[in-house]
């Protein structure tokens, strides 16, 4: 007898039989698909296999995501390879370059430090203190797609589960499919954070805060092995990095609209997630579970992603300009914090474009996950940008753009950054016109002062 048919028998009693012939007329071979998906023979590991299949599911819950499978598999990615703690030193080399890259900075910007305290981590210290904030930028994602996918396939879903089937709770089909939804999320997520945590220098890398209350931090392993192979000496590379960083943290900090405001773009595109029901159920009647290489063509053939609708397309342009605007400004206030005291700056300061740019695995994994690339694809028309109202109306007048989330600059003004002063005097003499007209409405004296 099969070890999968020992587990069914096992699990299901008197019901085995029954379950096993169900299978087999709907067109499922059982030693196949046990064959194909690489289940082991012993009856014993089939079983604990299982076991932890239920104790993944029970553990699912009503959220969208699996958040105690994502943490144990961000820890234990962040991990592979060794992930010692911090020596005294390497937390003094850290700390000693932000606190020099917050003098350098007083001089380039007009935002003051960060409240927050500066820390040396190790990546199982970042993957801690940033998983809260995946959960508020995946959750909303995660919990559109599951509903969308329990829409799509309900009709594909019989009405009740089979009494006994050994799952926990006897809970219904389509329960049981947004708490797997919930556990490929939780991988998904997991897999990404615990990778990003080998790539990222601090808290700030991806263009959102990912800490509530920002504070400058530092990956020192991360930052010795960014370092290793350059021309530039570790320590400056340091001091480069940490600058960013604390540049980034300033504007988070003292720009309290902003976080708010990248964190509502992506809920407003996970609002809009649909799903071609039509080509998923296709998909699930004609590919064959027992041949690998069909499921595998389906998944990576776009059947199971979301479709952009118009507004979500909208959403993600205003995500790109935010986050292309925010690194400009950090690119921008970086480099010119640097530039008298690091030799190679310019050299640091290209290198970290491309690698923004390009991105990574991790960030790819988010993309495909959630339909949102963490890049700021114009990030060089937005540091242009900042440069020439830098060059306008000096460091002041640049830093004065943050004050609104109105005053903040388009698509257009990545277009033309020398037409950015002639457009905005344009807006401000456009909504001095809109007072008047509205005072002479209201019989309101816009010039007056105020009466007795």
């Amino acid at each position: 007898m099969p070890a999968w048919e020992q587990v069914m028998r096992a699990m299901l009693g008197d019901g085995a039989d029954e379950a096993i012939r169900e299978l087999q007329e709907r067109g499922f071979d059982p030693d196949a698909m046990a064959a194909a998906s690489g289940l082991p023979n012993d009856p014993a590991v089939l079983q604990q296999v299982f076991a932890q299949v239920q104790a993944m599911l029970a553990a699912s819950g009503d959220d969208p995501v699996n958040w105690q499978m994502a943490h144990d598999l961000a820890r234990q990615q962040a991990a592979a390879g060794g992930d010692p703690s911090l020596t005294a030193a390497q937390t003094r080399q850290v700390l000693d370059a932000l606190g020099v890259a917050e003098l350098w900075l007083d001089a380039a910007t007009d935002l003051p430090p960060s409240t927050g305290t500066p820390r040396a981590w190790s990546r199982a210290e970042w993957v801690e203190a940033t998983l809260p904030a995946w959960r508020t930028l995946t959750e909303p994602v995660a919990s559109s797609l599951s509903s969308a996918l329990v829409g799509a396939l309900g009709g594909a879903l019989p009405d009740e589960s089979p009494e006994g089937f050994g799952l926990p709770g006897g809970i219904e089909p389509a329960q049981l499919l947004r708490q797997l939804g919930s556990a490929v999320f939780g991988m998904q997520v997991g897999q990404a954070a615990g990778t990003l945590a080998h790539e990222v220098f601090g808290t700030t890398d991806i263009g959102l805060p990912l800490l509530d209350r920002p504070a400058p931090a530092l990956v020192a392993a991360n930052v010795d092995a960014f370092a290793e192979g350059l021309d530039a000496p570790v320590d400056e590379v340091r001091l480069f990095l940490a600058l960013r960083e604390a540049a980034a943290t300033r504007l988070f900090t003292h720009v309290p609209w902003l976080r708010a405001h990248l964190l509502s773009t992506v809920e407003a595109y996970a609002r809009g997630i649909t799903i071609d029901a039509e080509q998923l159920e296709e998909a699930v009647r004609s590919v064959d579970v027992t041949d690998t290489a069909a499921l595998q063509q389906a998944l990576s053939g776009g059947v199971f992603a979301p479709h952009t609708t118009a507004a979500q397309k909208a959403a993600l342009e205003r995500l790109e300009t935010a986050l292309a605007l925010v690194e400009g400004w950090v690119d921008e206030v970086t480099a010119t914090a640097a530039l008298p005291h690091l030799p190679h700056t310019m050299a640091l300061r290209e290198m970290i474009r491309r690698r923004r740019a390009a991105g990574g695995p991790a960030e790819q994994t988010f993309a495909n996950l959630v339909g949102l690339e963490l890049r700021p694809r114009r990030l060089r028309d937005a540091a242009a940008l900042w440069a020439q109202i830098t060059r306008d109306n000096g460091a002041t007048g640049r830093d004065a753009v943050w004050d609104h989330p109105d005053l903040l600059p388009s698509t257009e003004d990545l277009d033309d950054p020398a037409g950015y002063a002639a457009r905005r005097a344009t807006a401000v003499d456009d909504a001095a016109e809109v007072d008047r007209a509205l005072a002479e409405i209201l019989g309101d004296d816009p010039d007056a002062g105020p009466t007795a």
